[in-house]
């Protein structure tokens, strides 16, 4: 795994609240990739997604009352066959796929796995943006 960090999303329980409150409470940046269902602010070297937490808990594969913190942790790649060998290679080492990668709504490709304190990544490939 490269050491990069791509995204922190943080499952919230109002969208529209938290936006307002990261966007015009805090002033950060809003990027042009947000819709009425997901909001993304470039910070220094990675990015902060807001996301509904029932919807995020979904997408990761774990269920809201199950000790799921409401944040998750991306790293983005640059393939599909990058995405299913970081998964291959975290399963080797001691972490658990939660969720295998596989086709998003959204267009990319990805999946999740938690590390031995069930933290959990999102590994990504983002066919629309890149973050550096």
């Amino acid at each position: 795994m490269e050491p990069r960090l791509s995204l922190i999303t943080l499952g919230v329980d109002d969208l529209p609240r938290a936006r307002r409150f990261y966007a015009e409470g805090l002033g950060l940046p809003l990027q042009p990739p947000s819709n009425d269902n997901v909001a993304f602010f470039a910070l220094h070297g990675v990015w902060l997604a807001l996301f509904p937490r029932a919807e995020l808990a979904a997408d990761a594969g774990v269920e809201v009352g199950s000790g799921f913190a409401g944040i998750t942790l991306a790293h983005n790649l640059r393939s599909r066959e990058e995405v299913d060998a970081l998964l291959a290679h975290v399963a080797g080492v001691g972490g658990r796929i939660v969720k295998p990668a596989q086709d998003t709504s959204w267009g990319g490709y990805s999946g999740y796995f938690a590390d031995p304190d069930g933290f959990l990544w999102e590994v990504a490939w983002n066919p629309h943006f890149w973050i550096e």
